[in-house]
This record gives C-alpha cells, sequence and structure tokens, in this order.
C-alpha cells in the first residue's frame, strides 16, 4: 500500500490524538469567547468518555475488529483480534498493511487489494482468507469488511470483523437447523417460554394442535389439549427444573375441537415427544429461558404394535382354552373353559344363553326381528314397517353360564348345566342377543352417555350387570343351527367394542357352540 504523509496514528484502540495547542504557559489555549473548552476539545470530559466507551464496546465484541484508513494504516484493534492472532493492540496500531506480520509476503497484496477494496463497493464484502498468528500459525477466517464514511460523505477507510470459519460455520448452521425446524420440519416443533406457554410454533406442529401459528402463541395449553395435558405441563416442569430426559416420551393426546364438527369425540393420538432445555449462552449462570418441545405423530405406528401385540396374546388365549378344554370330561365344563379364558384381558362379564327349543319354521330357530344395518355381517336389510311378516313363535334364550363365577349378580337364574329347562330370561324386543340370534352374527351395543344413573339403568333395562356400558353378543352355531348366544360385556373404564373384537367373540363363539352341542347331544 502506498503511504502518505500523515500524523503517527493512535495507539489505543479508538483513542483519537491529543491535541498540540497550548500557550506559552503550557496551558490549553483559552476560548476566545470565554465560556470554557469546546464540547469537541481533547479535555472535555465527555469527549474523553465518548472514546473510552467506544473502546470498551470495541473490546467486548465477541467478533474481531480492526480498522484501516485510507492509506491502509491500522487504527484500531480490538480484544478479540488480539486473543485470535497474539497481536495486541499495541503491535498492530500504527502498522501500513498487514504484509509480513498477520498474512504472508506472498499474499498480502490480493488480500489488502479486497479490503480495500471495500471502500469503492456498496454495501458489505465477504472474503475468506488465511491470516499468521503471532507465533507463527496460521488462521482461516471469514471476513466482512465496510467502507467507514468520513464528514465529506467519502470513504475515509475500512473496518474488517472476521472470526475463524469454523466458528461462523457453526453459527450458520445454527441459524439455517432453527429456520429449518421451524420451516420444512416433518416434526412439530414448540418453544415454550418458562411460564408454560408457545413462545414460537412451527407449520407441523400447529396442523397437529388444529389452529395457526400466531393464534397458539400465548395461550394456556389447557386451551389447545383436552388429554395429556398433565403430562405435557410435568414433562416441561421437570426439565426446567432437572433438564432434558435421556430418551423420547411417548405421551397420548387428544386436541380440543377435532372431530367436533362431526359429532364425535377427539381421537387420542400419541406423540413421541423429546424435550430440550433453552438456556442463555450470553449469562454467567445458566438461566432458563424455556423448553424445545419436538414431537411427531405415531399413533398409527402405536396401534400396529398394540394390535399385533393384542392379536398374539388372544392367540396364546385360544391356544391354551384349546389344551384346557381337551383335558375336561363334560364337554359343557370345557364351554365354560373357553368363556373363561376369553375373558382375560376382553371383558368383564361374559354370560352364554341357549335357545330353548327351535322355532317350528325355521330349523335354526330364527325368526324376523328389527335389526341394525350397519351391524348386519350378512347386509340383509330389515323389512319395511309395512311389509307382512310370517307368524313364527319368537326365540326363547335361557341362561345357561355366567362368568366369572358368582360375579354377575342380580341377573337371573341359570339353568342346569348343558340344559334349557330354566326360567326364560326375560329380554325385551330388539335385545342384541335376540338380534344376534336373529340374524346367525354378531352384535355391538353401548350407552349412550357416560353418566353413572343412565349406565345403570341402560344395563338393568338389558338384564346385564350394574356398570356394563358395552356389550358385545355373538352367535352360538353348530352344523346349521342356532345354539343360543354368549353376550361379552365392558364397563365404562373399558373401550367400546370394534371389529377386531367382533371377530375375536366369533372365534370363542365357534368353540363355545361345539363344546355345547356335543354335551346337548350326550345328554
Amino acid at each position: 500500500m502506498t503511504a502518505s504523509p500523515r500524523s503517527e496514528p493512535a495507539r489505543s484502540s479508538g483513542s483519537p490524538p491529543a491535541s498540540d495547542a497550548v500557550d506559552p504557559a503550557g496551558d490549553p489555549a483559552p476560548d476566545p469567547s470565554g465560556a470554557g473548552p469546546r464540547g469537541g476539545g481533547p479535555d472535555c470530559p465527555a469527549d474523553r468518555d465518548d472514546s473510552d466507551l467506544l473502546a470498551a464496546l470495541l473490546d467486548g465484541m465477541d467478533a474481531a475488529l480492526c480498522a484501516f484508513d485510507a492509506d491502509g494504516t491500522v487504527t484500531h484493534w480490538n480484544r478479540e483480534a488480539e486473543r485470535m492472532l497474539g497481536w495486541s493492540a499495541d503491535e498492530a496500531v500504527g502498522r501500513r498493511g498487514l504484509a509480513g506480520w498477520a498474512v504472508r509476503a506472498a499474499d498480502a497484496a490480493e488480500i489488502e487489494t479486497l479490503l480495500l477494496g471495500a471502500m469503492r463497493a456498496p454495501g458489505r464484502q465477504v472474503h475468506e482468507f488465511a491470516l499468521l498468528t503471532k507465533d507463527g500459525g496460521r488462521v482461516l477466517v471469514r471476513t466482512q469488511s465496510a467502507a467507514v464514511p468520513g464528514a465529506d460523505g467519502e470513504a475515509a477507510g475500512v473496518y474488517c470483523a472476521f472470526s475463524e470459519v469454523h466458528t461462523q460455520v457453526d453459527l450458520e448452521r445454527s441459524i439455517a437447523l432453527s429456520e429449518a425446524l421451524f420451516e420444512d420440519a416433518s416434526w412439530g416443533v414448540v418453544l415454550v417460554d418458562a411460564d408454560l406457554r408457545p413462545a414460537v410454533v412451527n407449520g407441523h406442529a400447529a396442523r397437529s394442535l388444529g389452529a395457526g401459528r400466531a393464534t397458539l402463541l400465548g395461550r394456556p395449553l389447557g386451551e389447545l389439549l383436552d388429554q395429556g395435558v398433565e403430562e405435557v405441563e410435568s414433562a416441561f416442569q421437570h426439565v426446567l427444573a432437572e433438564g432434558a430426559p435421556p430418551e423420547p416420551t411417548e405421551i397420548w393426546v387428544t386436541v380440543r375441537g377435532e372431530g367436533a364438527e362431526l359429532g364425535q369425540p377427539p381421537p387420542r393420538r400419541c406423540w413421541r415427544s423429546g424435550f430440550l432445555r433453552l438456556a442463555s449462552p450470553l449469562s454467567e449462570e445458566a438461566v432458563p429461558l424455556g423448553v424445545a418441545w419436538i414431537f411427531r405423530d405415531v399413533t398409527e405406528a402405536k396401534r400396529a404394535e398394540q394390535e399385533g401385540a393384542r392379536m398374539r396374546f388372544r392367540s396364546n388365549q385360544l391356544h391354551r382354552a384349546a389344551r384346557a378344554a381337551a383335558e375336561c370330561e363334560d364337554p359343557f365344563e370345557a364351554a365354560t373353559v373357553y368363556l373363561d379364558f376369553a375373558l382375560a384381558g376382553f371383558a368383564d362379564h361374559a354370560l352364554i344363553d341357549l335357545v330353548r327349543e327351535p322355532s317350528p319354521g325355521r330349523p335354526d330357530g330364527r325368526t324376523p326381528s328389527a335389526t341394525d344395518p350397519e351391524a348386519d355381517p350378512s347386509g340383509l336389510v330389515p323389512p319395511g314397517p309395512g311389509a307382512a311378516l310370517p307368524d313364527r313363535p319368537p326365540i326363547v334364550l335361557v341362561r345357561a353360564v355366567a362368568a366369572p363365577a358368582g360375579a354377575a349378580t342380580g341377573i337371573g337364574p341359570n339353568a342346569p348345566a348343558g340344559t334349557t329347562d330354566g326360567i326364560p330370561v326375560a329380554y325385551a324386543a330388539g335385545h342384541p342377543a335376540l338380534q344376534a340370534a336373529d340374524r346367525g352374527g354378531s352384535v355391538r351395543a353401548s350407552a349412550s352417555r357416560a353418566d353413572e344413573e343412565i349406565s345403570t339403568q341402560w344395563a338393568a333395562a338389558r338384564k346385564w350387570p350394574s356398570g356394563t356400558v358395552h356389550g358385545l353378543c355373538a352367535v352360538l352355531r353348530s352344523r346349521g343351527r342356532t345354539l343360543g348366544v354368549a353376550s361379552f360385556l365392558r364397563g365404562a373404564s373399558r373401550r367400546a367394542f370394534d371389529r377386531a373384537d367382533a371377530a375375536y367373540a366369533e372365534d370363542v363363539a365357534v368353540r363355545v357352540a361345539a363344546a355345547i352341542d356335543l354335551a346337548q347331544r350326550l345328554r
């Protein structure tokens, strides 16, 4: 670089040179106006304070910074630059160019051209090159340089902020990761503050919570989630106090309002969740800023896993029941063994009602009745109200078995084992058991409300144990005949029966019906 005649530069960062204007007595020249030192004078306390403040700000920067005047002489050098390269401000300020001490002589011309070229280019210029340390090492840095305008608006110099490339890359990766998580991530990301209220929500999380990103901010989680909100808030509090758990956590939640347009309860969802405690990197002590909640919906995989485990368990139960029934001398006892094994994990109560005698019109004992087309496996539609029905006697069912023994009280007497000579059960017309016997399939029924009093009345009207809210009736058929109905009952603590449950009940009913048919033939 070409040097021009100039005064000696300041040796400390940010400190302007002292003025030489003094009187013969050695005191500062008086102000002609008599008002004392001017506000911009070198001895003005405000000027010294500004200079000290500028030096403190430069030295406190996280990035290394140096500045050059128009001739390429170093005018500023902060503490971070000293830490990175080893050259102190006293050693750096006043040098012309970087050749021979901060950069190799072979690279000096190119690097100085890049740096001083920022005075003639608009905006910031970004470059990467290697600098020399005081001990002879090399550091690859990324620089951002820009022109410093003077009082006349022309470029008076250039400042250059630089940092190690790997540090800059780490910062850029962190920023890029944050932007990707909040824009294109396939995981939901929610940042909550110390009050457990969402502060930042990405698009995936907003769709999962059923609201817009802006409308979710600042709202309590209780307004967004129904079931599972206690577990989520407890996880937040644990992370703020103790730190992130070592493994992801699976939380079952229901989102408020989901399914309301269809008049159905909100579906349960399983969110595999990870939690991270956020602390400020600028504080001396770790001060938690909140929690990052990262989750993904794994409901389908979890349900498939549960369904597989349930099928394995039920298959194992049928296998064990078959082996136990094979050791029974009385076939009717074998039927009760099948029923007892089927109850495990499936229902609270089980009943077997046998047909008292076949109807003369049909060998299988079926009579037409009003049925539910949705639950009819045969797809038959019941006749209309004005259709003529043949005159056939209704099916009469007799209670034969109630399991578990002694638990189902107040639901009618049982007939002698394996017979149909007992007192008929007073089922009302349209009872699920009568429908199952009529159609030769399975029928599901549930109480419309979870209220205890309503469910008690509902169960009593159907001659089922008190507390029953879900029923599944499967027909017992063997050798082309309807022998009776097996009813499986659940209380309010269990979910309603589904199609998979109906298939399992039909498998059990086939085995029970074969054992009862054999018992009746032997008698």
